[in-house]
């Protein structure tokens, strides 16, 4: 026997969806009943997580959200530098270009850094809210963010595939119960700080075996802007994918101390 109550949303008309969909966006910005993750979820939601961005079978879909991740903090690094931005293009092949303009040297350098460190960055703040009762609020602005990124999308394929990054959230944010809502965000957090580390993996390939491929690298980008070279830069992207790992270990290590009956289990 199923109780209705619990899955009000089913069972109202389709033209109201839109409506629905929209109070639980605005509902969302606020702090929710932080929830209760027991050990035995948390290794549930790391195998998840580690299954939605190690098998090729997978990462050949959420790779795709880890590439819109690194396109839009381009773009968001460019625009908080009064940079003009031009446009985004993804491709099907995890490959993607954010073109702005801009006539000061450092503030291209600005945004052309917030590529590979970004997924990390995110996912860090999405494991944060998910622990601590800010879920919904981080599934509103995802889905918000996802919406403006449509202006500035400029080929079909770019469109194809936010289009069903912003599906997922619309059917997250209607189907998901807020107090479930910190459980997705930790999975979705910790799959994106592995496709980060992946991401790294795969730009150090194309620096030590690939090097026909490096004008499509950051780091090579970086190097013929500042003359700083590559390796510097990919340390720096390490840096940062490092510290989001540490940030996102904070809660983590906590519920596996309560596990071992110990105090906090040393960063």
């Amino acid at each position: 026997m199923v109780d209705i109550e619990q899955f009000p949303i089913l069972l109202l008309p389709t033209d109201n969806l839109a409506g629905t969909w929209w109070d639980r966006i605005v509902s969302g910005f606020t702090q929710s009943p932080i929830p209760h993750v027991t050990s035995t979820e948390l290794a549930v939601v790391i195998l998840l997580a580690v299954a939605l961005s190690l098998p090729r079978a997978t990462w050949r879909y959420f790779g795709l959200f880890a590439t819109v991740t690194h396109e839009l903090g381009h773009a968001f690094a460019a625009l908080m530098t009064g940079q003009r931005l031009g446009g985004i293009r993804l491709g099907l092949d995890h490959s993607g270009t954010t073109t702005t303009y801009s006539r000061g040297r450092l503030r291209t350098v600005w945004s052309t850094f917030w590529g590979y460190p970004v997924p990390a960055v995110v996912g860090a703040t999405m494991v944060w809210c998910g622990f601590n009762g800010w879920g919904p609020a981080a599934m509103s602005v995802g889905t918000v963010v996802l919406l403006a990124s449509f202006l500035f999308l400029r080929n079909g394929i770019g469109l194809l595939i936010t289009a069903a990054a912003v599906l997922a959230a619309v059917l997250l944010v209607l189907f998901v119960p807020p107090e479930f809502n910190g459980h997705v965000m930790i999975v979705l957090g910790l799959a994106l700080l592995v496709a980060a580390v992946r991401d790294l993996g795969k730009l150090l390939s194309v620096h030590l075996r690939r090097r026909d491929q490096l004008p499509t690298s950051d780091a090579f980008l970086l190097y013929r802007a500042t003359r700083v070279p590559a390796p510097i830069w990919i340390l720096l992207f390490a840096a940062v994918v490092a510290a989001s790992w540490w940030s996102a270990w904070q809660p983590m290590a906590q519920v596996l101390a309560t596990l071992l009956g110990q105090g906090p289990i040393p960063a």
